[in-house]
């Protein structure tokens, strides 16, 4: 009698996994990735490595130029995200989808010196430090050809860093590291994920207890694309101070929104002067003018900064402001009308317009973040 077939799967040879993981954000950046592969594979020999590109729908083709990469390299994968942007959450996603037991990142643009990773990777492997800083302003770095201004932003953010989150390092600001997949793990569910800088981000989180090894490399110019560093990125780094600092009591898109709100206070008041003060108008009439000029103000810069991650563009951009005057409406009835009350009542006509503005800054704040900037 024959016995019968084993259905025990087939005994595998073992494979040593990979003990790297780079992960490289991009946005636009086709020509530069080819290049990005050819170094890392000349810095990285002897070493069981991947990259991971997170890209986030470039116009340009990039993940397209990656798959056609992996096809021949399987050490070379996309992390294609639609919908979604963000240098940090595109940082943490990679980590997330990789498996080694050392995670590294850096940008795509070539001005990070790889020729660093294996000096920062030996660091870390020898338990003498967590994470492995690339920095510019150590003795043996350098800055390479900034411009005075970009320079002296650098050194602002850099000090900003230091006295609010505590940060002992010379360059916070790098975008060049490598830790331990153990201290990212150990953090990952405290990461404010705002901004461009997962570093600071990181180290913030660690609260001071991620022993840091800084490693000198040269910055390099540009080799293709354009830079990412924008005023809209500049808010969301002051964004993620404000959320280390305060983040678990006030949200850092609280702030946001409060801040442009105030700012459109201020061109509410202008508006409302100029009306009702140098024209004489009718102080309700005046009121209603200046609630509209100053919601089309708060709505356009939300739109840029406060939901940047969520941003409405081209015939999305003008149905948005309609159901954000739509979600207004109701709050500047209720704005004009308790103003216009008080006033009536001989309540002195600044005071009359603050509690308007208050009350309809609640309503707007509550309701157009559930429906006009939805994920």
């Amino acid at each position: 009698m024959s016995e019968a077939p084993s259905l025990a799967p087939a005994a595998t040879p073992a494979v040593d996994g990979y003990e790297l993981t780079l992960v490289i954000p991009t946005f636009n950046e086709s020509l530069n990735v080819p290049r990005m592969v050819e170094v890392l594979d000349a810095a990285l020999q002897g070493i069981r490595w991947e990259v991971i590109f997170v890209d986030d729908d470039s116009p340009d083709g990039t993940a397209n130029v990656v798959r056609g990469i992996s096809q021949t390299d399987p050490r070379v994968r996309v992390l294609h995200r639609i919908g979604r942007r963000g240098l940090s959450t595109a940082c943490i996603e990679g980590a997330l989808a990789s498996s080694s037991e050392f995670v590294a990142v850096m940008d795509a643009d070539l001005q990070h010196d790889e020729t660093a990773l294996p000096q920062m990777l030996a660091a870390v492997r020898s338990g003498s430090a967590d994470i492995a800083v690339g920095t510019r302003y150590a003795k043996g770095g350098s800055i390479g050809e900034w411009n005075q201004s970009r320079a002296q932003m650098s050194a602002l953010a850099t000090w900003l860093s230091h006295k609010v989150t505590g940060v002992n390092l010379s360059d916070p600001m790098s975008g060049f590291f490598l830790l331990r997949r153990e201290a990212f793990n150990g953090v990952v569910r405290d990461l404010s994920g705002l901004g461009f800088k997962i570093l600071l981000d990181i180290l913030a989180s660690g609260k001071g207890k991620l022993r840091v090894h800084e490693q000198p490399y040269q910055f390099r110019n540009r080799v293709a694309g354009e830079s990412k560093l924008d005023t809209q990125a500049l808010w969301d780094f002051f964004l993620l101070l404000i959320d280390k600092r305060i983040g678990k009591l006030v949200p850092a898109r609280f702030v946001s929104f409060g801040l442009i709100g105030g700012f459109g206070v201020v061109i509410h008041f202008m508006v409302l002067t100029m009306l009702f003060q140098v024209m004489g108008q009718n102080f309700a009439w005046s009121q209603a003018i200046a609630a509209s000029v100053a919601m089309v103000f708060n709505y356009t810069l939300n739109n840029m900064l406060t939901y940047r991650d969520r941003r409405r563009k081209g015939f999305r951009w003008i149905t948005g402001l309609i159901s954000f005057a739509a979600i207004c409406a109701v709050g500047m009835a209720a704005n004009v009308g308790v103003a216009n009350y008080l006033f009536v009542q001989q309540t002195f006509w600044v005071f009359s317009a603050l509690a308007g503005i208050l009350l309809g800054a609640v309503w707007n704040y509550a309701v157009s973040a559930v429906y006009t900037w939805r994920k």
